[in-house]
């Protein structure tokens, strides 16, 4: 069996060694870090640059993950790929969205019968592409899956990492709650889904725990035993423009349909147990 990831990134890190522990063969488009791609155990493309390789990996693809972002010019998988994904025949495909298409819900929560309101230039986007890929899908009777991303965390990505680089901070917005996803988890809905395919499908990752973003932070803070930064103010914090988008929306997601649906009993069902799985397993530990 053959998979073909397109932006072979941080989360298709995770796939990949359980697909080639199954024998499946997994190729990975890459912008350039190829070593990156290789070291999980995909062959690596690079995209832009061999584009016929790539059209015959889609060819040949018994299952795809679209991994990549949209652009300001929309999907740029389907900009560079349509026609021939229209000729595909893959078991499965698949798309990484995002919560973001949501919206704000003012804490409330939402499930994936919730229509998209995004309020942000990103989860509008994400939309854009979501109904691009279903009109392709319908178009020409393709599988696709929609997997809409909470929060990504996991070894490397998230609050240790912050904390250690000396940038974490402890911004107080009242009210202000998010969902998360430990990156293990999602691997393991993607392997889920492609043992048991259900086209039209769109699925929720989130773990069962939605919480506010600063209490996230402390509680990393106290398992590395350093000091718990300071709350800075939402107004007044020191944030990226997209960091400050993020903190546009407040919600809490609804998981039921992975669990009831693909079968899936989640490894890091909150940011508690996974933060300390993930410091067992940077000091050797299971």
């Amino acid at each position: 069996m053959k998979m073909l990831v397109f932006g072979h990134g941080y989360c298709a890190g995770f796939l990949t060694p359980l697909l080639t522990g199954r024998g499946w063969h997994v190729t990975g488009t890459t912008r350039g870090d190829c070593s990156r791609v290789a070291a999980a155990g995909a062959q690596p493309l690079l995209w832009p640059g061999q584009e016929d390789a790539v059209r015959t990996a889609i060819a040949q693809a018994d299952a795809i993950l679209v991994s990549a972002a949209p652009d300001g010019q929309g999907d740029p998988v389907l900009a560079a790929f349509a026609p021939d994904l229209a000729r595909a025949r893959p078991r499965w495909l698949g798309y990484l969205s995002t919560t973001g298409v949501y919206g704000d819900a003012a804490g409330g929560w939402v499930d994936e019968d919730t229509p998209p309101a995004p309020s942000t230039a990103r989860g509008q986007a994400r939309v854009r592409a979501e109904t691009a890929w279903q009109d392709l899908a319908r178009a020409r009777d393709l599988p696709l899956h929609i997997f809409r991303l909470a929060g990504i965390y996991g070894p490397g990505r998230g609050p240790f990492a912050k904390l250690r680089r000396g940038t974490a901070q402890r911004v107080i917005k009242p009210g202000q709650v998010f969902s998360r996803i430990h990156v293990e988890d999602i691997a393991q809905v993607l392997l889920a889904s492609i043992r048991a395919p259900d086209a039209g499908a769109v699925y929720n990752l989130c773990d069962d725990d939605p919480a506010p973003p600063q209490d996230v932070i402390a509680y990393a803070a106290q398992l590395l035993e350093m000091p718990v930064p300071p709350a800075v103010d939402f107004r007044t914090a020191d944030l990226s423009p997209m960091a400050r988008s993020f903190y546009s929306d407040s919600k809490r997601v609804r998981n039921d349909r992975i669990k009831r649906d693909l079968g899936v009993t989640l490894r890091h069902p909150d940011y508690r147990s996974a933060l300390q799985a993930i410091l067992r397993a940077e000091a050797g530990g299971s």
